[in-house]
């Protein structure tokens, strides 16, 4: 298995969040969200009518927009700690008129500015990987959702080898850029195992909890916290 390595925790320059938000992301966003939806509905948490969804890690807030567009009454607080990245989000979510219904705050996990059991839903997307700690957020985003409320958590795992990553990224990445490679090579790098959010998650308090290999590179983790509203 090859060891993990950190990359940046917050892409904060202009040009990284430009190439980021460049990068093909379309099928992604979609899967996610359809199965976020999916998710909340087992667990009869629609997102019409939990008051708002939570996006950690919200990036230039596509997913946000994605998810605006299939669910009408949704309303979603995205937040991130890099500026740059908020301020293409922002003209995002301009350009698709969801001002009135997404808010995007720059903020840390790990001290998210929320209210003890204070969120129906919390979402994230390709975070985890980024951070030197998951677990400590994992356990911020544990602190902040609400009784009987859901966390729906997917990202990059690490492949077992350096031959693995590689033809991760000339799959994924074929019609990419140089550096949009690059990224993609140093997301994975930095990513945990299956193994390894598993084991986080299992000492979290969570009611019901599931962390399973999505696709053949990506983790997702589906839990509820106990309790009712």
């Amino acid at each position: 298995m090859i060891e993990r390595v950190l990359e940046p925790e917050a892409m904060d320059s202009p040009a990284e969040a430009r190439e980021y938000d460049l990068m093909d992301h379309v099928s992604v966003n979609a899967a996610f969200v359809a199965d976020l939806l999916a998710a909340a509905a087992r667990a009869g948490r629609s997102p019409s009518r939990t008051g708002f969804v939570l996006d950690v890690g919200t990036g230039t807030a596509r997913i946000p927009i994605v998810l605006c567009g299939e669910v009408a009454a949704c309303k979603v607080v995205g937040i991130d700690l890099a500026h740059e990245m908020l301020l293409v989000g922002s003209r995002n979510v301009a350009e698709a008129a969801f001002t009135s219904r997404i808010a995007l705050l720059r903020a840390r996990v790990g001290a998210l500015p929320f209210r003890d059991a204070a969120v129906p839903i919390v979402v994230s997307n390709s975070l985890i990987h980024h951070l030197p700690d998951p677990a400590a957020a994992l356990k911020d985003v544990c602190r902040v959702v609400a009784p009987g409320g859901v966390v729906f958590i997917r990202d990059l795992f690490r492949p077992r080898s350096r031959m693995e990553l590689d033809r991760l990224v000339s799959i994924h990445a074929a019609g990419a850029t140089a550096s949009q490679r690059q990224l993609l090579a140093d997301s994975l790098h930095a990513a945990l195992t299956v193994s390894e959010a598993r084991e986080i998650v299992a000492t979290l308090p969570f009611s019901t909890a599931s962390v399973e290999a999505t696709s053949d590179r990506h983790w997702t983790l589906v839990a509820t916290r106990a309790g009712t509203t």
